[in-house]
């Protein structure tokens, strides 16, 4: 369960490395997994100017405010073949304005439930589907 002012690890090549929820975009409490959040980027990969031309790295900078995807949460997720899957730490990867990813790569596994919520892009980039 994500709520305000939680931390996720970004697991995309974006840039950023730490983010933290400001907002879940759903009337609710909280969120979970395959859920759109708002968030705030709180630590971010240095950008040099040499290499800031083309690199998708260089869009992300501390203190950007961003839309992003949960793909890992500590909160037990229940199956419904009656399983419960939990991960190490809570993960989410950024989107831009059309909804799609904004790494080109995702360096860590994803949570199933995204491919039934509609996040195929997401999962289809991830290298393991748990």
């Amino acid at each position: 369960m994500i709520q305000m002012k939680s931390k996720l690890n970004v697991i995309d090549n974006s840039g950023a490395i730490v983010a933290e929820c400001i907002k879940v975009l759903k009337n609710a409490r909280w969120a979970s997994v395959g859920d759109e959040i708002v968030v705030a980027v709180k630590k971010a990969r240095p950008v040099s100017d040499s290499t800031s031309s083309s690199l998708s790295a260089a869009k992300i900078r501390k203190g950007d405010v961003r839309r992003a995807v949960i793909v890992r949460t500590k909160k037990e997720i229940r199956r419904p073949d009656g399983r419960y899957v939990r991960f190490d730490d809570n993960a989410c990867v950024l989107l831009n304005n059309q909804q799609q990813p904004l790494g080109t790569r995702i360096l860590g596994l994803v949570s199933a439930e995204l491919r039934y919520k509609n996040w195929v892009k997401v999962v289809s980039l991830a290298p393991r589907v748990i």
